[in-house]
């Protein structure tokens, strides 16, 4: 039942060495970490693509919501959802493909503004001069090509 459910997982505490506390509790904030990367990826790219097809949509530059704030949303939020799910369950394959994928975004990113730039031309360029690519500024400073 659940009362005998409760009542080991509650043993277990009080059983497991002191030792094994901090691990545990260590795994306890990875997860929630890997939890806030891979739910804060999925709502920044859902975010990003309503706002990215609807300025597609009457052939305008998506410059509103989390384009505001940085050029490549929808990277970043991919970018933010492998982070998790390395952080959840980092294998060597995962160790491996992270930084590759991170390489092939930013490459992606980079074409995809050469032809941005050529549909918008100079709207395209004072929108880059203000908002960075991947990283939002959180001080007044000056904006432009930050990363």
């Amino acid at each position: 039942t659940a009362q005998t459910g409760r009542m080991r997982y509650a043993a277990f505490w009080v059983r497991m060495p002191f030792a094994l506390w901090p691990i545990t509790a260590g795994g306890v904030v990875l997860e929630a970490m890997a939890a806030k990367f891979i739910g804060g990826g999925f709502i920044l790219l859902s975010n990003a693509w309503r706002v990215l097809y609807a300025a597609q949509k009457n052939r305008t530059l998506a410059t509103t919501g989390p384009y505001a704030h940085i050029r490549h949303p929808q990277y970043a939020g991919f970018v933010l959802i492998m982070l998790g799910f390395l952080v959840q369950w980092p294998t060597i394959l995962t160790l491996l493909m992270f930084p590759v994928l991170i390489f092939m975004y930013v490459r992606l990113a980079h074409r995809e503004e050469r032809e941005v730039s050529a549909a918008f031309g100079e709207t395209y360029a004072r929108y880059r001069a203000e908002t960075p690519a991947f990283f939002p500024r959180f001080s007044g400073g000056v904006r432009g090509e930050g990363l």
